[in-house]
């Protein structure tokens, strides 16, 4: 049995008989007898967090990590084998817009049906107002908790603890969040000090402590490294997962990064003492989607279809800058025929023509995540806003690349506002489209067979009889 003799509350442990702290990770797929040892009951703790509004997978293409459907599956898996107990570090939301508020709940809605014993507040949650995160607490029925978040009048908002009881064990689960993410009138106190008060409320009623605490990796550091009293400090918002490790006395790790990773600790009884250890597991594909979060996944998806939210209802698009030209306004692919006949035959044997036919097969056409990218125009000037209010605007047109052209189809001599080239990785970046490259992907929508000199605003500019998009 692992015990720190120097520290009194594992001194405490000791005396009654409880099991000591162990990590380790156990993964099925890697073909080991995991089942306990006669006699020991396995109490498995699996923390998520800085999930980031992600409900599936980051990115739309194949082999990408993370999603509450695979979460849930994974989770399940644990449950055949172990006492599970589930957490979340914060970070939840995506945003703050109407949107990305329906998407949070759908987000606890779905750790709900996994069975969370409890979420920590992090910084996205304090950026929705108190209101509205006691409002989706009521909703969904999700146990928050913060040791150290205030309202104005200085009262705490959440418990500052829980204690999870799972196969004769008392697991002590305290939250914590940074001061740099204070908004509003939210009061954040000092987060070591908040633990050390919670230890004291809880007065050694458990058999183990796990804080989760919203914190940059600095502080994050910090705090492991002067909380010997505690036996694991899980953090988000350190922009990568961080493997479990000794710091002291106590275990840094950080389940982080859009909900791709999960931190597995163990609480078990061992014959033989030994340093602390454990893993980070990444939900890649090799997890199957859980039915309970497909039809969670469903219901947000009705929910949407329902709202049909428009882009300025949605966080995703920047507003408009000032100096907008007049005339900048989405013409429609139709206006482009007239004048670039052989290029819209073109496009119209291409994979942008039938963007909007591919995000109907995977059933998401109506998140607005995904129709920025599969519309024309999206949250500019005439461009697409419901599929009720612009049928016409489905698809990637001539105008995603080449910018809002009505001043271009009034005056064809006026160049179209966007350098197209730079469009590109505005959609295909590093999650949805991991091996873009310009060249390679040119040669397939390659067009723009131009002659001659097009003026433009600011003089002149020769044409090539390859004109680059």
């Amino acid at each position: 049995m692992i015990v720190r003799a120097d520290n009194p509350l594992r001194r405490r442990c000791l005396v009654v008989g409880a099991c000591a702290f162990v990590m380790a990770l156990w993964l099925c797929s890697c073909g080991k007898d995991t089942k306990p040892e006669s006699g020991t009951t396995r109490v498995v703790v699996v923390v998520s967090g800085d999930t980031a509004g992600w409900i599936i997978p980051c990115g739309c293409t194949t082999h990408q990590s993370g999603g509450l459907l695979r979460r849930g599956a994974y989770v399940e898996k644990q449950k055949q084998e172990a006492d599970v107990v589930l957490l979340d570090v914060g970070g939840a939301p995506g945003g703050t817009s109407p949107y990305q508020r329906l998407k949070f709940e759908a987000i606890l809605k779905g750790e709900r049906l996994m069975g969370l014993a409890a979420h920590n507040v992090g910084g996205p949650e304090v950026a929705l107002g108190l209101a509205s995160l006691q409002e989706a607490a009521r909703k969904t029925g999700v146990r928050f908790i913060s040791a150290n978040l205030r309202d104005p009048a200085g009262q705490p908002i959440f418990d500052s603890s829980t204690i999870v009881e799972s196969a004769g064990r008392r697991v002590a689960v305290i939250g914590v969040i940074s001061p740099k993410y204070a908004a509003g009138d939210v009061r954040i106190e000092d987060p070591k000090a908040a633990v050390l008060t919670s230890l004291q409320q809880l007065e050694g009623r458990h058999d183990g402590v796990v804080v989760l605490a919203y914190l940059p990796e600095d502080e994050l550091q910090r705090l492991a490294a002067e909380l010997p009293e505690v036996d694991a400090v899980i953090g988000g918002a350190t922009g990568q997962a961080i493997a479990p490790r000794a710091v002291g006395l106590t275990v840094l790790a950080a389940a982080t990064n859009k909900g791709k990773f999960l931190v597995q600790l163990e609480f078990t009884t061992a014959t033989q003492a030994g340093a602390p250890t454990g893993q980070v597991v990444e939900l890649t594909d090799d997890w199957p989607d859980d039915r309970s979060q497909l039809a969670n996944l469903k219901q947000y998806l009705d929910e949407l279809d329902h709202r049909a939210f428009e882009p300025d209802q949605t966080g995703l698009v920047p507003s408009a800058p000032p100096d907008v030209p007049p005339g900048y306004q989405i013409a429609g692919s139709d206006t482009c025929r007239e004048c670039h006949e052989r290029d819209n035959e073109l496009w119209d044997a291409s994979r942008h023509a039938k963007a909007w036919m591919d995000l109907r097969a995977m059933g998401r056409q109506v998140d607005p995540y995904c129709q920025q990218c599969h519309t024309t125009g999206y949250g500019l000037p005439g461009g697409f806003v419901t599929i009720g209010k612009s049928p016409d605007r489905l698809g990637v047109g001539c105008e995603s690349c080449h910018g809002p052209s009505q001043v271009h189809v009034e005056e064809p001599e006026r160049r179209t506002p966007f350098d197209a080239k730079d469009q590109c990785t505005r959609c295909h970046d590093h999650e949805n489209s991991p091996s873009f490259g310009y060249e390679r992907y040119w040669e397939k929508i390659k067009h723009g067979e131009t002659k001659g000199t097009l003026p433009d605003r600011f003089g002149t500019r020769p044409a090539s009889t390859e004109a680059q998009p």
